[in-house]
């Protein structure tokens, strides 16, 4: 998706504004500060699927045992499964996180959260690049107070041939010069950055990422297979909505989509709305990279859990109409409404995914990829209480953040 310094929100109407307001997190009275069991569930460990299982909270963490004094919670015929971790994220709940304020952002955020996001990456979009300085400083500000996960750029270093919904008299090519502005300005919480590998000082840029810890990722790019190896060789990582924004497989010129699915340094992108990707194509990036090779993620725009109408992301106008958020003008996709509940439960009784292999793309794959592992994205002792309460329906009934409810739990 695309937007532009001085982008506007939503077209709001008085009652769709009403509905973007966060609703306060409510911790249930069992987390008051009392250590709680959550016994009878289904629980998705990583060593599997446990029946009639526990978790045990301490304070903000996963315990091991339950001390003399925890209070219990029966959540039997539910599935406890990690908080879902997502990598690529522009905003929601009416906000962006490329043009608003500190209280939009937040706003986007806790939207995400009631959906099950516990850990997010706040991913910008082309801008000039003074813009973007300064758009990553107030980013980091919110990384250090540990509300996002750090900040992921998407754009301005992409192709004109692939821009998506980006405005392409924004877009620049990846000198290492430019790329690394960004890097300084992120103030240590830059996470990934999505390139156009094939363009000039793409593949430099990829190794300045790489030496930096920052994920280059591959993304709205017009490489060829040879030219996208060739970044992978370079510590490029992952691949920017895998499908989407590059050129399809051809027999003869087998493009990136193939380098990027065949090499197992690389984790995949998936947005799995129902929109972005054929159900066919899902299956075979999934099945092909592996479970412990894709992440799930949202690449959610303002709209996400706000509503259908019309916004302005920068000078482009963009109708949202049953959830599907197109450019006014060329009716490009902007991006998604997803929320990453909704991908589960997509991916699980749509695309028939077992359920240990959604978890991992939602939780265990980015996490990794993060740098975040030993904190987040299992259901773990000594990790964050981080989880969420699905029922038998795979419909989310609860979301615990650092062993705070932000949802629920909602028991029949």
């Amino acid at each position: 998706m695309a937007t532009h310094p001085g982008a506007r929100g939503p077209v709001e109407h008085a009652a769709t504004a009403a509905r973007a307001r966060p609703a306060k997190t409510t911790p249930h009275p069992a987390t008051a500060g009392t250590p709680l069991v959550l016994t009878g569930a289904t629980v998705v460990l990583p060593t599997g699927t446990v029946q009639n299982g526990q978790v045990v909270i301490d304070g903000t963490r996963i315990a091991d045992t339950a001390p003399e004094n925890a209070q219990v919670v029966d959540v039997s015929n539910h599935w406890l499964v990690p908080g879902f971790v997502d990598l690529h994220n522009h905003g929601g709940g009416g906000a962006s996180f490329t043009s608003g304020t500190v209280e939009d952002v937040l706003k986007g955020i806790h939207t995400h959260r009631l959906h099950g996001t516990t850990t997010l990456v706040a991913s910008t979009v082309t801008g000039d690049m003074d813009f973007l300085t300064r758009r990553a400083g107030l980013l980091s500000e919110l990384a250090e107070q540990g509300d996002i996960a750090g900040i992921h750029f998407e754009g301005p270093f992409i192709s004109p041939c692939r821009k998506g919904a980006h405005s392409e008299e924004l877009l620049r090519d990846p000198e290492p010069a430019e790329v690394r502005k960004l890097i300084d300005a992120a103030r240590g919480h830059a996470k990934m950055v999505t390139l156009a590998t094939e363009l000039p000082g793409g593949t430099d840029s990829v190794r300045l990422l790489a030496d930096h810890g920052v994920i280059a990722a591959i993304g709205h790019t017009d490489a060829t297979y040879e030219q996208t190896v060739e970044a992978i060789d370079a510590g490029a990582t992952v691949a920017t909505h895998l499908f989407n924004a590059m050129p399809p497989i051809g027999h003869r010129a087998p493009g990136p989509i193939t380098a990027l699915l065949e090499d197992e340094r690389i984790t995949v992108e998936l947005i799995d709305d129902g929109v972005h990707l054929h159900p066919a194509a899902l299956q075979l990036a999934f099945h092909h990279a592996g479970a412990d090779r894709v992440a799930f993620i949202t690449d959610a725009m303002d709209a996400a859990g706000f509503g259908d109408g019309r916004y302005m992301l920068g000078p482009l106008e963009v109708e949202v109409a049953d959830g599907v958020a197109r450019l006014v003008e060329g009716g490009s996709i902007a991006g998604s409404t997803l929320t990453l509940d909704r991908a589960f439960k997509r991916a699980v009784t749509v695309d028939r995914l077992p359920v240990q292999d959604v978890v991992r793309a939602l939780s265990a794959n980015p996490a990794r990829l993060l740098g975040l592992d030993d904190r987040i994205g299992s259901l773990e002792p000594g990790k964050d209480a981080d989880l969420v309460l699905l029922d038998e329906n795979f419909d989310l009934k609860g979301v615990m953040r650092r062993g705070e409810w932000v949802v629920g739990p909602q028991l029949a």
